[in-house]
């Protein structure tokens, strides 16, 4: 593919006289510039969600399709027995990596988000835990849970499977509804600039026709609309997403207990995607701006 790069010179360095076609101040430049701020400034939150979102999905979906939990209740008496007989089971099932006995500590720690740091562990009948990890290709869930209800009658094997499958669905989901709203935002942006284009040139006709009538012809009309336009939302859009970034960047960091919305943002060099929002937000102006200019001087014409 040729590139021209008079016409790339044309549009960044500009014509004066052409220049003059558009109104510099005004209501249509306010419009164009606040339009291209405010939707790039929504772009860097959708991407940031859609990100977050897929990561988020990404570490579910490999950490917890590899462990499972056996959880074992049974009288005091018993608990120490069967959790070793779990553990023998564990030992000989083909596919387990490795399986150990969660202590009070760790027991507690999954607790205490639900019942504060204050609980009384050793005075509850609470269940004994035992993580599973599985290897590459798993282990059959249904043979040991057989073996389980034999061996261990107080063992129940949870896989995970019931409720991570619609936790990863629901993950991806919302990314892919961060990506519509990037799409419906990039829409909108060019319904704006379209609109704000149109005005200028209805606010020009008779400029325009003048220029007609001194030899100046449509194409040159409309790249001085084409270039004022695209420049007012790259630099709208520009500021837009510097608002943005530094909105999501002090952002509270990613914590544990926080859940992944304390994790909303980019990582490393996912923040380059910023620098692309500003040039995607110039060639939808750039669009937007020449189909409304062509349609209105053939109008015109």
């Amino acid at each position: 593919m040729k590139v021209d790069l008079s016409r790339i010179a044309e549009l960044v360095v500009g014509d004066t006289q052409a220049d003059r076609v558009v109104p510099p101040t005004g209501f249509t430049a306010n419009l164009t510039l606040f339009s291209a701020a405010a939707m790039a400034f929504l772009v860097v939150f959708a991407l940031a969600l859609s990100m977050a979102t897929g990561r988020l999905a990404d570490r579910w979906g490999s950490e917890l399709a590899r462990s499972s939990t056996i959880r074992i209740s049974a009288p005091d008496g018993q608990l120490t027995a069967q959790t070793e007989a779990a553990l023998r089971v564990l030992e000989t099932t083909g596919g387990v990596a490795s399986a150990r006995a969660l202590d009070t500590e760790e027991q507690m720690a999954l607790l205490e988000p639900w019942f504060g740091p204050d609980l009384p562990l050793d005075t509850l009948p609470i269940p004994q835990l035992i993580e599973v990890i599985e290897e590459q290709d798993g282990f059959d869930a249904d043979g040991l849970r057989l073996r389980l209800t034999a061996e261990v009658p107080g063992a129940v094997l949870d896989d995970h499977t019931r409720w991570r499958r619609p936790l990863v669905r629901a993950a991806s989901r919302l990314r892919s509804l961060g990506l519509i709203s990037i799409v419906l935002i990039g829409a909108a942006t060019a319904a704006m600039i379209t609109l704000a284009a149109n005005a200028a040139l209805a606010a020009n006709t008779q400029v325009i026709s003048v220029l007609r009538l001194v030899g100046a012809r449509d194409a040159y009309i409309a790249r001085a609309f084409v270039r004022r336009f695209t420049l007012r939302a790259l630099t709208g859009a520009a500021i837009g997403t510097a608002l943005g970034g530094l909105a999501v960047f002090f952002l509270p960091s990613a914590q544990p207990e926080g859940g992944f919305l304390t994790g909303l943002g980019f990582h490393g060099w996912q923040w380059l995607w910023l620098l692309i929002i500003p040039p995607l937000a110039a060639i939808v102006a750039f669009a937007a701006t020449r189909t409304a200019a062509g349609k209105t001087l053939r109008d015109l014409t």
